[in-house]
């Protein structure tokens, strides 16, 4: 089947009369086929069902098991009893001029069973023989691996990658999600690329910023080191980083390579190493399934279809050694060759099988011990910091034959904001008819009592004031009694709001010993180059910081701590500040410099 796309789809429309031929049998067969087939390579995509095992009999022959595969158009191809095949009996053997080779698996039709038929107007005796079947089949041969490359795949914005170097030789990047999860472990990796065939060897070193992402030791900075790397040409050698996304409440962030710590070495000569390598990132509030699935069902058809498409399956690649009168089969390799298909009536064995392997991702260490809690920088993280507003129910008791004048008082109640300053109010509450709901409703009264007199009789005329224990985190109601009551309980809504700001009043002793400082308070750069201001923290948790410059033109820097300095030398001051606390802040200085041509 060389046309590989299978739609638009078209069925027979039946009516009273019509006169059937043969074509319209075959668009009957056709359609459901197609329609199949179509299912089959969306749904499913392409690869090995099941079985189709390769493996080395001898030097000259090979055992392929029976199984199940899906090609790239969708078509079902079945081996319904393993087969031996001595190598230069394969199809492609003779063709085959390297010391690998590729065995691969093709869907083929072939039409079986002869009859006679009457078709007057051809042949001398006016019939002819023709096939009454189509026998589905498979097709195995061999062809050079460099020829059975991957097929093509539509690039995607999915992931975003940056260049630390590239030469003749090799290419040295980065790469991660394009977006990454709120609070969600992510992964960048560094490659490393030959492209050449020369023999050179390289080594690698710089460091990555990465303002809102963690480490597993807490920090803000990666280290890209390779070292004495050898590569054939097409080879690549990577390493994997995991990367703690922090819950911020910015849109974007941006990943760049540190002024200064770049290191090319060639061959042991040093290299000039680029600068200004940077990597912009969004943050969602998605979870990484959710992002993932938007992600590949925002591919249209049409792009779909702009991929190269392959009508054969690759079940492994052979190893060959080549002798005076033929090849031998050195190795046989199927990892990393073989594609295999996630079938929905094999998913209770495959979860059976990775409780074996799964496990939340421990990444993160906490005194000795592995830990998978995130750690946050920022007071909307959970756990962060205390919550903002409590409330409650208490009651005053009053005793028997309360009179008017009379003060009562409640417990001590703590409000479980801790420490600190924190505002009190309470409003009186009773249970009252309510025509509206036809029901009983719960009702409270902040405030004076006596201005919903006419609407209920159920308020008790009352003073109250709260005695707050700042430093214990609890509070005291009292009650003067404007009136006599026969109750013997009076029930109170309690509402506790801490200051924001922590402590309103401002006392600067409070504040004595906390203070934020920067890894570089002063740091040289090149015109336009960018660096970023890690923020840390001295006797204090860690809080939610803002940047802003100090005067105009002095460049720009992004919430997340990114400067970018200007066109013009000079130097150039940034004030970083805890938002909550304001009076803990702490100055950079950028000395920017034009570069020497």
């Amino acid at each position: 089947m060389k046309n590989t796309k299978l739609y638009p789809f078209e069925r027979n429309r039946y009516y009273s009369g019509k006169m059937l031929t043969s074509s319209d049998f075959q668009a009957e067969q056709t359609y459901f086929n197609n329609k199949r087939r179509f299912i089959n390579s969306l749904m499913y995509g392409s690869g090995v069902v099941c079985g189709c095992g390769v493996f080395s009999l001898d030097d000259l022959s090979v055992l392929i098991e029976s199984g199940v595969a899906v090609d790239g158009v969708g078509r079902e191809i079945i081996m319904e009893s393993s087969v031996v095949k001595k190598l230069s009996a394969i199809e492609g053997f003779e063709s085959l001029h390297s010391n690998m080779a590729s065995l691969c698996l093709r869907y083929r039709e072939d039409p079986v069973h002869t009859v006679y038929t009457m078709n007057p107007g051809t042949g001398d005796d006016g019939g002819e023989y023709e096939y009454n079947r189509i026998s589905e089949n498979y097709q195995l041969f061999l062809m050079e691996q460099e020829e059975a490359a991957d097929e093509y795949r539509m690039e995607t914005e999915f992931l975003a990658g940056a260049v630390l170097y590239e030469d003749e030789d090799y290419t040295v990047r980065i790469v991660m999600p394009s977006t990454v999860c709120k609070g969600k472990n992510v992964r960048l990796e560094a490659v490393v690329e030959k492209h050449s065939s020369v023999g050179r060897v390289l080594a690698y070193h710089g460091i990555l910023q990465i303002p809102v992402f963690l480490t597993a030791a807490g920090e803000h900075e990666v280290e890209i080191e390779f070292s004495d790397v050898s590569l054939a040409k097409g080879e690549s050698l990577k390493k994997e980083y995991w990367l703690a996304a922090q819950d911020v409440t910015m849109l974007d962030t941006t990943i760049l390579l540190k002024s200064g710590t770049a290191r090319v070495h060639i061959d042991g000569v040093l290299k000039e190493a680029p600068t200004g390598c940077s990597m912009r990132i969004m943050i969602t509030d998605l979870r990484p399934r959710e992002l993932v699935n938007q992600e590949i069902g925002r591919m249209s058809l049409e792009m779909k279809s702009m991929g190269e498409v392959r009508d054969y399956i690759r079940l492994a690649d052979l190893r060959l050694v080549r002798t005076d009168n033929a090849y031998i089969i050195e190795e046989v390799i199927e990892k990393g060759v073989k594609t295999y298909i996630t079938a929905p009536a094999q998913e209770a064995l495959r979860e059976e099988y990775l409780e074996y392997f799964i496990k939340e991702p421990e990444i993160f260490k906490e005194n000795g011990r592995m830990s998978d809690r995130l750690p946050s920088h920022s007071p909307s993280a959970p756990g962060s910091r205390m919550p903002e507003v409590a409330t409650g129910i208490l009651e005053v008791p009053l005793g028997e034959s309360a009179k008017k004048g009379d003060i009562r008082y409640s417990g001590e109640i703590m409000h479980g904001l801790g420490n600190g300053n924190v505002y009190v109010n309470i409003g009186y509450e009773y249970i009252t008819d309510d025509p509206a709901l036809g029901t009983s409703a719960r009702n409270t009264i902040y405030g004076n009592t006596e201005l919903f007199q006419n609407e209920s009789s159920m308020a008790v005329e009352a003073e109250t004031a709260v005695k707050v224990m700042n430093d214990k985190g609890s509070f005291i109601v009292a009650v003067r009694l404007l009136e006599n009551v026969e109750y013997l309980v009076l029930t109170y809504r309690w509402v506790a709001i801490r200051f924001p700001a922590g402590n309103d009043l401002g006392l600067m002793e409070n504040y004595t010993g906390r203070s934020i400082s920067t890894d570089t308070p002063t740091v040289v750069m090149g015109t336009r180059e960018s660096h970023y201001f890690h923020v840390k923290y001295s006797n204090m948790e860690s809080c939610s910081v803002a940047y802003e410059l100090t005067e105009p033109g002095s460049g720009e820097i992004t919430s997340d701590g990114v400067y970018t300095a200007p066109a013009k030398e000079g130097v150039y001051e940034i004030r970083i500040y805890c938002i909550d606390m304001p009076v803990i802040c702490t100055y950079a200085y950028a000395i920017v410099k034009k570069k020497e041509a």
